[in-house]
């Protein structure tokens, strides 16, 4: 089986990439972070406007009309974008809370018992709102949170949808890395010539490109088990990566400068979302001591 793109796929992917490069570049990247808790809602709208919550309603009821690995591919350019905001719940919302598919409404979710962009939501869904939530410091300053006295689990496209983040993440990171090792000098070559930094950005690579295919074939299947495959592999992609670009950077990683800090501080809170790895792990185990095969 080919999990190959159609040009339409490729055209949608490619959109997504320019519009967010265009409003929401380093530039704006970096106001945002100095600005922690305040969501842009013109650029919310602009979402809407674009289809990018509406993606995938019927185009009889104002959508676009595409399907989940269209979503995917949007959400994947995102997470590489680090694009801030309640994204997967606003999407999930639209069709069924007035003003989300258009981003007049922003949305989010509770899950895991914790709640992304509270201050900022017009509506809260999921365990009867957000009472007794608590302010919580995010690790991740484009990610405010709270916690709840309870919280139940994602819904296993929203699951997808945050691991489509996580690959965006992984793969920025890896460009990043590869573009700093070509560049970088040190004793008089480029440290993209020393074999341990080739190694970094070959295991980086590998990583990746293992949790897009996992990622692709979940957006096909909508299995559960392959969804739970994918964020195990997206996650292990997001984070190791992250690390492994910081790694290559060296200190000046870490630096307001540069985004690399940033894509593993969002990867460490995405990997929360959807509740601790091991629910995931237990789920494939027990798939595959059910298949006789």
């Amino acid at each position: 089986m080919r999990f190959q793109l159609t040009e339409d796929q490729v055209a949608l992917r490619d959109g997504v990439r320019e519009m967010l490069a265009r409003r929401f570049g380093p530039d704006a990247l970096r106001a945002a972070v100095e600005e922690p808790g305040r969501l842009d809602r013109a650029l919310w709208r602009e979402l809407g406007a674009a289809g990018f919550f509406a993606l995938r309603l019927p185009e009889a009821g104002g959508g676009v009309g595409l399907g989940l690995p269209e979503a995917v591919l949007a959400f994947e350019e995102a997470g590489r974008a680090l694009l801030p905001g309640p994204l997967v719940a606003t999407h999930l919302a639209a069709g069924a809370v007035p003003g989300a598919a258009t981003g007049e409404t922003v949305v989010t979710a509770v899950g895991n018992g914790l709640v992304e962009w509270l201050a900022q939501a017009d509506v809260v869904r999921g365990d009867g709102g957000a009472v007794g939530a608590v302010p919580l410091r995010s690790v991740d300053p484009l990610t405010p949170l709270h916690r709840v006295p309870a919280g139940m689990g994602m819904a296993p496209v929203a699951v997808l949808l945050t691991a489509a983040e996580q690959l965006g993440s992984a793969t920025r990171a890896c460009e990043l890395a590869v573009q700093h090792a070509r560049t970088r000098e040190q004793f008089g070559r480029p440290i993209g010539a020393f074999q341990a930094v080739q190694h970094l950005c070959a295991e980086m690579l590998v990583r990746t490109e293992t949790a897009r295919a996992a990622v692709y074939a979940a957006a096909v299947t909508a299995d559960p088990a392959d969804i739970d495959t994918a964020r195990l592999l997206a996650d292990e992609a997001a984070v190791r990566g992250a690390r492994d670009c910081l790694q290559v950077h060296g200190g000046m990683g870490f630096t307001w400068e540069f985004e690399v800090h940033l894509h593993l501080k969002r990867a460490w809170v995405r990997t929360h979302r959807a509740g601790p790895a091991t629910e995931s792990e237990e789920n494939l185990a027990a798939e595959l001591l059910a298949d006789p095969a």
